[in-house]
C-alpha cells in the first residue's frame, strides 16, 4: 500500500516537472523573440536618425 502511494506521488511529481520544463521553454522562446523585436526597433530608429 505504501509503495503504491509512493509510486503515485513520484509519478505525479515527474509529470509536474515535465510540464514545468515544457512551459519554461515556451516562455524563454517568447521572451527571446520580444527582445529581438525590441533590438530591431532600436536599430531601425538609430538608422533613421543618422
Amino acid at each position: 500500500m505504501v509503495k503504491r502511494i509512493f509510486a503515485l506521488l513520484l509519478s505525479m511529481l515527474f509529470l509536474a516537472g515535465v510540464t514545468a520544463t515544457l512551459t519554461a521553454c515556451n516562455t524563454v522562446e517568447g521572451a527571446g523573440k520580444d527582445i529581438e523585436q525590441g533590438g530591431k526597433a532600436i536599430k531601425d530608429e538609430a538608422n533613421a536618425n543618422k
